[in-house]
């Protein structure tokens, strides 16, 4: 008999494994909201399933009265457009400066300090500042995302480009290869799946800044509409909002792993099942 660690589930076992928590949660807050409601009609804690519909009917196909746009849809771009920005410039920071401290020793023990002071501060404590600086707009919000991915992503493509075996730089050397010719033909390829890997670790960070920074200042996105209709108790509103940006980090994370998978093969046969 095989023992447990050795036995692995079928795929659609597998699937079936997965959608069991997310139904007894389901069946959980449907059971709690039905249980509400029947001693308070009017309680907004836990809705029913109606009230969310009549919620996203409202906010997402029915233009707003004030601005004429459609605000659920609104949200999500504006969210989506700050995230986007603010991973990509992080993405392409930390392969930088990343790889350069990874290779070049002088790079490193000059800029690896400084990275490891900013990594240890909290984004969150230096928010105030970033509003102070960069104002109120769409600047200081990237720039917070940036803040608080960047370190993580600079340490991990450091941590990854060392860890290159030096055979591989020998040889590259001894075929009379340069610097510049090192990091784009042997380390680059190498540390690139590696970058998509941390970028997806760091999606849950990025929502988190993204979230605090709109719920501070903004006139627009998925976390200023949370804080806005927090005051009224809408969870009819807040819930499937949530929800949504839960769906939209899924979402992301699935497209970089398939585009990881497709563009770097064999570094997913080297890793386990589902990384």
């Amino acid at each position: 008999m095989k023992k447990l660690i050795n036995q692995h589930p079928t795929k659609p076992f597998r699937w079936l494994l997965g959608v069991i928590p997310f139904l007894i949660l389901l069946l959980f807050y449907v059971g709690a909201s039905n249980a509400r409601l029947a001693e308070n009609p009017n309680d907004k804690l836990l809705p029913a399933f109606s009230s969310f519909t009549d919620a996203m009917q409202r906010m997402a196909f029915e233009p707003s009265k004030r601005s004429g746009e459609y605000v659920f849809w609104q949200d999500t771009a504006s969210s989506l457009e700050r995230l986007g920005i603010g991973v990509g410039i992080s993405a392409l920071i930390a392969l930088t400066i990343g790889v350069m401290n990874g290779v070049i020793p002088f790079v490193r023990a000059n800029l690896s300090p400084l990275v490891t002071a900013i990594s240890l501060v909290p984004p969150m404590a230096i928010l105030p500042v970033l509003f102070i600086v960069f104002g109120l707009g769409e600047l200081s919000k990237i720039v917070l995302i940036a803040i608080g991915i960047t370190p993580f992503l600079i340490r991990d493509m450091q941590q990854r480009a060392l860890e290159i075996p030096a055979e591989q730089i020998i040889k590259a050397q001894t075929l009379g290869a340069n610097t510049w010719q090192i990091i784009v033909r042997v380390v680059l390829p190498q540390v690139m799946p590696r970058l998509i890997a941390s970028v997806r670790l760091s999606l849950g960070s990025a929502w988190l800044f993204l979230i605090a920074a709109e719920a501070i200042a903004a006139t627009d996105g998925l976390g200023y509409r949370i804080f806005l209709v927090r005051r009224y108790l809408s969870m009819d509103v807040i819930l499937p909002y949530v929800l949504w940006i839960t769906l939209l980090a899924f979402a992301i994370d699935y497209l970089l792993r398939v585009l990881s998978k497709r563009l770097y093969p064999w570094f997913h046969s080297q890793t386990p099942e589902g990384a």
